[in-house]
């Protein structure tokens, strides 16, 4: 990505080209969506985007859920993460304390949100992060996904909180 001041630089090659492919990623959907919009009206463009977003999320976590079984593991929240569905490097992370008190990931970084919030689609991309619900759906349907924080509603940082349904 281009230096600005205020643009975050990678810190190697590997996290410049993940930032590359996320940047495409993100304006391939920021077009899709706009086309969307454009076609069928704001209310039913978003219900068709939300609905497709919705369906790519079950995608991804019905493959972690199976990533999961295949190792003998129970489908807890403890173990979403021991199958990995984006790369390691390119979302920058850091560890904070949750509600609970328990350590919690912290995302300070997504190449994603970068480039929504630099076209000012801040909303728009905001619905591409229903994905973490319907994954969480599709690995657990005990479970739920809540976005405690998120940089595309103004934070300075996305949490994630994965929790038994109540």
């Amino acid at each position: 990505m281009a230096a600005e001041s205020n643009k975050p630089e990678p810190q190697d090659q590997w996290e410049h080209d993940v930032w590359l492919m996320g940047r495409r990623m993100a304006l391939l959907y920021h077009y899709m969506a706009k086309a969307i919009i454009d076609e069928a009206g704001e209310a039913r463009g978003k219900e068709i985007i939300k609905d497709a977003i919705w369906k790519y999320g079950r995608h991804c976590g019905d493959a972690v859920g199976k990533g999961v079984d295949a190792q003998g593991l129970p489908r807890t929240a403890e173990n979403f993460r021991k199958v990995p569905d984006l790369p390691s490097r390119g979302w920058r992370s850091e560890v904070g304390s949750g509600p609970d008190g328990k350590p919690q990931h912290r995302t300070v970084l997504c190449p994603l949100a970068v480039t929504w919030k630099e076209l000012r689609e801040d909303a728009l991309g905001r619905i591409y992060c229903f994905v973490d619900q319907a994954k969480t759906e599709a690995y657990n349907p005990c479970l739920e996904c809540v976005h405690v924080h998120n940089v595309l509603d103004g934070d300075s940082f996305c949490e994630i909180v994965m929790r038994p349904k109540k």
